[in-house]
């Protein structure tokens, strides 16, 4: 098999994992949304984690700096940005297109949100630990989040790790 053919099949299977994580987050959303009630948990460990209906106007975590028009626009920018760099980058690394798999896939899934609910779904609620910054950000708890969300933290860190601490092989 030559070398495109072999690019081709490395994106096809990426692909695949972020039309996986569109499935996972949506069917997720759908359970959620379909088994409780806005704002009613379900406590699966304790306090320490429950599952938490909300819908999130603002961007991921909970951010709300900018309109939920913006936040879509943003959202739809980063598939595009996440579609390019999967499919036109010549770096062979494999988690690094791994890394805008699931950036494209966890986007997929909240712009899908935004335009059946006008908001996001979240309903991963968890107590780590307080956070307390110079006084001016204090969090209780984590702010609640999504499958959709996770997808595209752990994409964006996969990518700041490459981009930080490059490898040569």
């Amino acid at each position: 098999m030559d070398n495109e053919k072999k690019d081709t099949t490395k994106k096809l299977y990426l692909l695949g994992v972020s039309i996986l994580i569109l499935i996972l987050d949506q069917l997720s959303k759908t359970l959620v949304e379909k088994s409780l009630n806005l704002g009613e948990s379900i406590f699966v460990l304790g306090n320490f984690f429950k599952i938490t209906y909300v819908l999130n106007p603002g961007g991921v975590f909970g951010t709300r700096i900018l309109s939920g028009t913006c936040y879509t626009i943003v959202a739809i920018s980063a598939i595009f940005l996440a579609s390019y760099f999967f499919f036109r980058t010549k770096i062979d690394i494999r988690f690094y297109r791994l890394g805008w798999a699931l950036i494209l896939g966890g986007a997929l899934g909240n712009v899908v949100d935004r335009f059946r609910f006008g908001q996001v779904l979240d309903f991963l609620d968890f107590d780590f630990f307080n956070i307390n910054i110079l006084g001016v950000i204090k969090l209780d708890r984590w702010p609640v989040f999504n499958l959709a969300d996770a997808s595209v933290t752990c994409g964006m860190v996969i990518i700041l790790i490459f981009v930080l601490f490059p490898s040569k092989k």
